[in-house]
């Protein structure tokens, strides 16, 4: 990995003083603005604590724009949150213009998928280098993001403030594994192929226009705590807490749906003509 990385395009851009420091704001960053790994450690754990997961857009057929002002104005200026593409776009475009080597990478997600189902390399994550060794930077996968990056030259597991990881290599491919319920569960599989902006375009239309995907077809949020996690799947309400049993609570009132999405999970909810309408269907199928 080496500074003719960037030459991709992938990350060329860069933000400008004013628009880094509102996304440091945004996170509540208050370190320094070099490439050390004690930045990127407290980057990448915060980032997931202040812009949660979600996947409003999609769900109430709103078009998503992936260029970098695009991500500034609705993640950082206004107060959403996204999905994978965006969050890990905009957090490249961060660690880009500290002075991060950074490199957008794929992924094929066998997290939550039923045996023997085959899914599209769908997930996006980064590639960052600092001081000459290799991480994984992933702020976008929802309940099960990392709050921590992961070393790429280790086989060993890592802790991170919330759960323990691992990443294995077999033949060309990484295998990101999870330490969940005494048990390793595989979370994804990639490789090391640069990806660009209209790869990630694609995938993206898919997921967001396709009538049978989950993010249209379905209400997905999460958002990281110092002591675990939120996490919303349609009207079923979750609280993981670190050693301790999940509280889950299923939610029979589209108003009260519509605050929690605002008051824990932080989402500035889109003016939209439908969205009330969308959130009484989640209740009402329950």
């Amino acid at each position: 990995m080496s500074d003719n990385l960037n030459d991709l395009q992938l990350f060329n851009d860069r933000l400008d003083e004013r628009s880094l420091q509102a996304y440091w704001s945004r996170v509540g960053y208050r370190g320094e603005g070099e490439p050390t790994l004690e930045a990127l450690k407290e980057l990448h754990y915060l980032h997931p604590q202040a812009i949660p997961f979600e996947n409003i857009n999609p769900f109430l057929g709103i078009p998503l724009a992936m260029k970098l002002p695009d991500l500034l104005q609705k993640l950082v200026l206004e107060g959403r949150g996204g999905y994978c593409f965006e969050q890990n776009l905009l957090f490249g475009h961060v660690l880009h213009s500290m002075g991060f080597l950074v490199k957008g990478l794929s992924a094929r997600v066998f997290w939550e998928v039923p045996d023997g189902e085959i899914k599209p390399r769908d997930h996006m994550l980064l590639l960052v280098q600092v001081d000459g060794r290799k991480y994984i930077a992933d702020v976008g996968f929802g309940g099960a993001s990392f709050t921590a990056p992961l070393s790429l030259d280790q086989e060993e597991e890592q802790e991170t403030p919330l759960e323990r990881y691992r990443l294995q290599k077999k033949g060309d491919f990484h295998y990101l594994e999870i330490w969940v319920k005494e048990q390793w569960r595989l979370l994804y599989r990639f490789g090391m192929e640069s990806q660009l902006l209209p790869d990630y375009e694609v995938v993206s239309w898919y997921l967001c226009t396709h009538p049978q995907s989950l993010f249209v077809q379905e209400l997905m949020a999460a958002r990281c705590m110092p002591w675990g996690r939120y996490a919303l799947h349609n009207n079923r309400f979750t609280i993981h807490r670190k050693n301790e049993e999940s509280q889950k609570r299923t939610l029979t009132n589209p108003k009260e749906l519509k605050e929690l999405l605002e008051e824990l999970f932080l989402i500035q909810l889109p003016l939209h003509e439908n969205m009330m309408e969308k959130l009484k269907q989640l209740v009402s199928e329950d």
